[in-house]
């Protein structure tokens, strides 16, 4: 029997790579998108064509109730979950002291809020299974901050302590909790960076390049799998080196 799976922000980006590589490999793929309906909807339709079992859903996971709703939509649509990739994110660039205040309550609202509505979502009946993986996402910024993303740096660094903490609460009822730290990824959440921010960057980074989203995916299939059965609490870079 198939393996089901939710993604949260995946109509694009890293989000979207992960969709792809968990249907391809045999997965059930349930995934949310907020605002970007017709792209989510073009990849559902696409996968589905082709013989994968996909279903997209809207939903703002910085809402308790929608983020709720929407793990209750992929269960009926295609049973229990074995894994949640908490992907759905926001960036915010800008002096920290001109941060507004809607501007921080986004940043927490999607970036941890929709991390830890979804995990609450889920988590009951993983432990009633006593099996179970979540897989959150913050950045190399969580781990090292950035100058003039203070705020973003900020919420990602929160997911990382949301999930070494959970990891040790779950680990008892066989749930594994881990966290996927991306470095430069060439999507669009950084396309406002200009190619000399880029080559910047690039220089940086031990191998000289910035990343692709469907290398992420790959680390998040590994970390998701039975052949990281033994890893949980931990923070696993993908950033070619630029934090090490």
């Amino acid at each position: 029997m198939s393996e089901t799976i939710l993604i949260t922000g995946g109509s694009r980006g890293i989000g979207k790579a992960e969709v792809v590589l968990f249907a391809q490999r045999g997965w059930n793929v349930a995934f949310s998108y907020h605002t970007a309906e017709k792209k989510a909807r073009t990849l559902c339709e696409e996968l589905c064509a082709q013989g994968m079992q996909v279903a997209c859903f809207r939903a703002d996971v910085a809402d308790r109730q929608q983020a709720f709703a929407l793990v209750e939509q992929a269960r009926q649509t295609f049973g229990p979950l074995d894994a949640l990739i908490n992907n759905a994110g926001v960036a915010q660039v800008g002096l920290f002291q001109d941060l507004t205040q809607m501007q921080w309550r986004q940043l927490c609202g999607v970036n941890l809020d929709g991390s830890i509505y979804c995990a609450q979502a889920v988590i009951p009946d993983m432990v009633r299974r006593q099996r179970g993986v979540i897989l959150n996402t913050s950045s190399m910024w969580g781990q090292v901050g950035a100058s003039c993303e203070v705020a973003y740096s900020a919420t990602k660094a929160a997911v990382i302590g949301l999930t070494k903490a959970l990891a040790k609460e779950l680990g008892p009822s066989k749930v594994r909790v881990n966290c996927i730290a991306p470095g430069f990824i060439e999507s669009d959440m950084n396309a406002h960076l200009s190619q000399e921010d880029k080559s910047a960057l690039f220089e940086e980074t031990a191998l000289g390049r910035g990343g692709m989203p469907e290398e992420v995916a790959k680390t998040a299939y590994f970390l998701v799998s039975e052949e990281a059965s033994f890893i949980t609490g931990q923070v696993i870079g993908c950033s070619g080196g630029l934090v090490i």
